[in-house]
C-alpha cells in the first residue's frame, strides 16, 4: 500500500527506466552474467567428460536479458558464442562439443536480445502509464501550499489500487472573497469514471468557492455540476450515468474566527479534535451530490454553524477509514480510538500528527488491506505559533 500526501508527489522530468544492482549511481547489472560465464568455463575445465556444461553458456545472454539493457544483452549475446569457440578449441578433440552447441549458443543470444527489447519496451510503457497516473493525480489532488487560505493542513491519500495511485476521493482548499472553503468528497464507484467526476466537481468548487458568498450556494453549484456531468455520460452512452458523490463542505469565515460553517452532503460528519477531546459535528445531512432532486423540499442544503475553539482541528475522512475491517469483519472505531489517543496525548490535534495517527491505525486495523480508496484530511486555523511533530514542516507526510 502506498501513501501519498497533499498531492505533493510528482514527476521530476521524464521518468527513467529502473535498473537493478546500482552501486553509488553506477549500474552493475553486467556482473551476474559475466560471473556466470566465467563460472561455466571454469567448472567445465575442472570436470571430467561425464560432466560437460560448456553448452550451458547459452544461459548467459538469457540472464543478461532479464537485468541488463539492450546493448548490454547484445554484448553478452556475442561474447557467449565467442567464449564457447575459444573454450571448446583448447580442449582435446575427444572432449569438444562441436558445432551443434555453438549454434544453440548463437540462437540463444539472438532470442535473448529480442526478449530484452520486448522487456525494455514494456518498462517504458509502464513508466509512461505511471506518468499519466501521476499527472491525473496531481490534477485531482493538486499540491497545497503551506498555510494556504490561512489554514494549517495535512492530508494522506491511500489508493486501493496501489498501481494506479488515483481514485474517486478528492479534497481541496480554496481561499476566496468570503473566507476559505474546504472540500472533501468521495465519488461513488471506481475507475476513470470516478476520476472524471471528481475532477469535474473540483473544478466547480474552485470557482464557486472563490466567488459565492454563501456556502449553500457552493453546494448548489456542485449539485448542478454533478447532474450535468451525469447527463453528459448518459448522452455518450456510458453505463455510469447514475453516479453520485458524497461530500463535506467547510467554510472558515473571515469575520468570525470562533466558528465554522459546514454542509454535509451524504458524508460522515467531520470530527473536531482538540485538547479537550473529540466531538462530531451535528448530524444534519443533505443528500449526496447528484441526488438533490430527491430532496423533499427544493432549495439549498442546510448550513451548520458550529463553534471551533482556537487549536481545534477538523478531521475529515472518507469511508475507507470508517469501513476498514479487521480479520473478524469489525469496522475501525475511529471516534473511540481517537478519543482515547487524545486523552493520552492532548497535542495530537496538530494536523500532520493527527493524519499520521489515523493513517497508521487504519492500516493496522485492516492489516494493510484496504478495500476502498482512503483519504484523511485535517485542517485548522493558523494560530501563528510554531508547532513541532512528524512531517516535513509543510503539512505533508512523507510516504
Amino acid at each position: 500500500m502506498r501513501a501519498v500526501s497533499d498531492g505533493a508527489t510528482g514527476l521530476q522530468g521524464d521518468a527513467e527506466r529502473p535498473e537493478l544492482l546500482r552501486v553509488r549511481g553506477r549500474s552493475l547489472a553486467w556482473v551476474p552474467p559475466l560471473l556466470l560465464l566465467v563460472a561455466i568455463v571454469l567448472v567445465d575445465f575442472r570436470t571430467t567428460e561425464d560432466f560437460r556444461i560448456l553448452s550451458w553458456i547459452v544461459l548467459v545472454p538469457g540472464i543478461a536479458a532479464a537485468i541488463c539493457g539492450v546493448w548490454g544483452t547484445a554484448v553478452f549475446a556475442v561474447l557467449a558464442p565467442a567464449t564457447y569457440i575459444g573454450a571448446d578449441a583448447v580442449l582435446p578433440h575427444e572432449y569438444q562439443a562441436g558445432l551443434p552447441d555453438l549454434v544453440l549458443a548463437g540462437i540463444g543470444g539472438v532470442l535473448a536480445t529480442l526478449a530484452c527489447v520486448v522487456r525494455v519496451r514494456g518498462e517504458r510503457r509502464m513508466l509512461h502509464m505511471q506518468d499519466v497516473a501521476a499527472t491525473i493525480r496531481r490534477t485531482v489532488l493538486r499540491p497545497l501550499p503551506p498555510g494556504w487560505g490561512g489554514l494549517e493542513h495535512a492530508a494522506v491519500y491511500l489508493a486501493a489500487d496501489s498501481e494506479a495511485r488515483v481514485g474517486g476521493d478528492f479534497y481541496d482548499i480554496q481561499s476566496g472573497r468570503y473566507g476559505t472553503r474546504v472540500i472533501l468528497g468521495d465519488v461513488q464507484g471506481k475507475g476513470l469514471g470516478a476520476v472524471e467526476a471528481a475532477a469535474a466537481l473540483l473544478g466547480t468548487f474552485r470557482e464557486a468557492g472563490y466567488h459565492e458568498p454563501d456556502l449553500a450556494a457552493v453546494a448548489a453549484r456542485l449539485e448542478e455540476r454533478m447532474r450535468r456531468h451525469c447527463r453528459m455520460r448518459v448522452a455518450l452512452g456510458r453505463e455510469d450515468g447514475d453516479r453520485f458523490a458524497t461530500a463535506v463542505l467547510i467554510g472558515f469565515p473571515d469575520g468570525d474566527r470562533d466558528v465554522v460553517d459546514a454542509v454535509v452532503l451524504g458524508h460522515e460528519c467531520p470530527l473536531v479534535v482538540g485538547s479537550g477531546g473529540v466531538r462530531s459535528l451535528p448530524p444534519d445531512h443533505g443528500l449526496p451530490l447528484g441526488m438533490g432532486e430527491l430532496a423533499p423540499a427544493d432549495g439549498p442544503p442546510p448550513v451548520l454553524r458550529v463553534p471551533l475553539r482556537p487549536g481545534e482541528t477538523l478531521l475529515l475522512t472518507t469511508d475507507g477509514v470508517t469501513e476498514a475491517r479487521d480479520g473478524a469483519g469489525d469496522f475501525y472505531p475511529l471516534a473511540a480510538d481517537l478519543a482515547e489517543a487524545v486523552a493520552a496525548d492532548p497535542d495530537l490535534g496538530w494536523p500532520p500528527r493527527l493524519v499520521a495517527f489515523v493513517r497508521e491505525r487504519t492500516l493496522r486495523h485492516c492489516g494493510g488491506r484496504l478495500a476502498d480508496d482512503t483519504t484523511v484530511f485535517a485542517v485548522r486555523r493558523r494560530s501563528g505559533v510554531g508547532n513541532a511533530g512528524n512531517g516535513d514542516g509543510n503539512g505533508r507526510l512523507q510516504a
